[in-house]
């Protein structure tokens, strides 16, 4: 009986601890703390400082000057075609010969003309001369004198005529060969051998000099930072070179709102006339609003940085960037000048966190 006792004693123990195992199981866990720990980051006072800057453009190439060589003459056909396409050429040298073969007869007969009033005029100056010498002894009326110095003023002005005929005989042979006006490349060429040519019909089209420009096209709220004389960076499928600005022109496209700048490129450099290219123009230090590149975040595809409050939370903001020039992030828009910002840290943050500020740059 006794033994019952203990039994019954230990195996009631035994659920009062298990009761008590159960209702300890059956508490709520205590809450958890309500205060989140503030990021620590470094920030910087955004302020306007010099910032390199770089204009960008695009366009189409084309000739300085395109020379287009036409005809001096007309009704003559083409015997041969001694340049083509792609051709380098210089002043001077012979592109077409046309038939000369009448202007030839023609300068000859001039020739022969010149040498009949010559002779005339020696005829005639002979004869003034005795004329002269025997009005001197008094055997000559001085009409007849009179007579013979008219006669050898007559033939001087036949000799006057007859080699200004020769001149315009002799120049308009010369026309038939038809030679480059300036040095350059052939772009273009429409003279075909056997061809009866027109007075002032196009024969070739050449670029001048071999020089080819840039027609860049700039937005009208850059034009005013772009002057002649600025180095240019001009790439494009074929290649890239150096290039200088050449003029930048004073009228604005009323409809794109683009101004122009001519873009002088080297002798040699690969662009051709009709090529796209781009450029990129140095227009030196200008005033800006500019970041560290570590404080440009981006949320949603869009940069932006965080802005602090006098609380010390910060703020998303997105900003729009512009050139990148050791280290920094020129800012267009979004940013004013005073506004304290995250400079590293910002890619922890999310919009409204308080932080810590450890260091600020001033």
């Amino acid at each position: 009986m006794r033994d019952f006792s203990r039994a019954t004693l230990a195996v009631a123990a035994v659920l009062l601890v298990a009761g008590v195992g159960v209702a300890g199981c059956g508490q709520k866990p205590a809450a958890a703390p309500t205060n989140k720990t503030a990021l620590t980051v470094t920030a910087a006072v955004v302020e306007t400082t010099p910032l390199n800057r770089t204009v960008n453009a695009s366009g189409t190439v084309a000739a300085w000057q395109e020379v287009i060589v036409a005809s001096e003459t007309g009704g003559l056909n083409i015997t041969a075609v001694l340049v083509d396409e792609g051709s380098h050429v210089r002043e001077g040298q012979q592109l077409i010969q046309l038939d000369d073969r009448v202007l030839r007869a023609q300068v000859r007969q001039s020739e022969a003309g010149v040498a009949s009033a010559k002779a005339v005029l020696a005829q005639q100056s002979a004869a003034l001369k005795r004329a002269q010498e025997l009005k001197a002894k008094g055997f000559l009326a001085q009409s007849a004198l009179d007579t013979a110095v008219a006669n050898e003023k007559t033939a001087s002005a036949q000799v006057l005529t007859a080699e200004a005929g020769l001149g315009e005989a002799q120049a308009k042979l010369s026309q038939a060969s038809v030679r480059a006006p300036v040095s350059g490349l052939i772009t273009s060429r429409t003279a075909v051998k056997g061809n009866v040519i027109n007075v002032g019909a196009e024969l070739f089209r050449l670029v001048r000099d071999d020089q080819v420009e840039l027609n860049a096209q700039i937005p009208e709220a850059d034009l005013p930072y772009v002057h002649a004389g600025m180095a240019a960076s001009v790439h494009g499928p074929q290649g890239s070179a150096t290039g200088r600005v050449r003029v930048v022109t004073p009228q604005v496209d009323p409809q794109t709102r683009l101004g122009l700048a001519r873009i002088t490129l080297p002798v040699g450099s690969p662009f051709r006339p009709g090529n796209f290219a781009t450029a990129s123009i140095d227009v030196g230090a200008l005033p800006a609003l500019s970041v560290p590149e570590g404080a440009v975040v981006y949320r949603d595809g869009k940069p932006g940085v965080y802005t602090l409050d006098a609380n010390n939370r910060a703020h998303f903001t997105p900003i729009v960037t512009g050139n990148r020039l050791n280290g920094m992030v020129q800012v267009t828009a979004g940013l004013q000048s005073g506004t304290r910002i995250v400079t590293s840290g910002g890619g922890f943050l999310s919009d409204g966190d308080h932080v810590s500020v450890v260091a600020a740059i001033r």
